[in-house]
């Protein structure tokens, strides 16, 4: 529903990637590849008012920082819930069908991260079958040093290394966590990036998902 309602906002060109996750330092981050917008949230944005998904649509996807600030203050507003909230053991499940994440994990940790990366990682859960503009590739917890996975990636279709992608990208939020910058928050700093996109199947993976987003959406 977030997704639909700021895509709508945006115009009808634009296509909302929407990632939702319940990590309690890094709220909202995004990233525009026009027509996509990759954005992130915390659970409760889900829940909104109408001028809080306005801002994130001014925020995410027009850049305009007075927006952030907007946003700011719902987060502040909203910490004593957050913090309220109990945190869940989660039971993650590596091996799927096509591919086994653990193994996909250790190999990357070894040849791009020297052993460093301290995280679980699982597929997600199966959501119900719905039309939807949104979807959730992966997801990297900061506090509970998680990765998850969407289970549409495990079929056959899927080529191995965009998975690979998919599991290196989340890594290396826990090589460059999130932090403020002028009053706003940067989730991919430049050298996030630059480290991204040294990815040796980076543009391989990224045309591989603009081509097969369609796709992914039905699934």
């Amino acid at each position: 529903m977030l997704a639909h309602q700021v895509a709508a906002l945006l115009g009808a060109d634009v296509k909302v990637l929407l990632s939702v996750h319940d990590n309690r330092s890094t709220m909202i981050s995004f990233r525009r590849e026009p027509p996509l917008l990759r954005l992130r949230v915390h659970h409760l944005f889900l829940e909104a008012p109408p001028e809080i998904v306005q801002a994130i649509a001014d925020y995410a996807g027009r850049g305009k920082r007075a927006a952030g600030q907007v946003l700011d203050d719902y987060i502040a507003d909203k910490q004593g819930r957050i913090r309220a909230e109990p945190r869940r053991a989660a039971t993650l499940n590596t091996r799927g069908k096509c591919f086994d994440l653990a193994d996909i994990f250790a190999r990357l940790n070894t040849l791009y991260f020297q052993d460093t990366i301290r995280a679980r990682i699982g597929w997600g859960r199966h959501a119900a079958k719905r039309r939807r503009k949104s979807i959730r590739l992966g997801v990297y917890d900061h506090r509970s040093r998680e990765i998850r996975v969407h289970p549409a990636l495990d079929r056959p279709d899927v080529p191995l290394f965009f998975v690979e992608y998919i599991v290196f990208h989340e890594m290396l939020h826990q090589v460059f966590p999130s932090a403020r910058d002028s009053g706003r928050h940067v989730h991919h700093p430049k050298a996030f990036r630059d480290r991204e996109r040294a990815f040796p199947r980076y543009p391989a993976a990224i045309a591989w998902e603009k081509e097969h987003l369609h796709a992914l959406l039905r699934r």
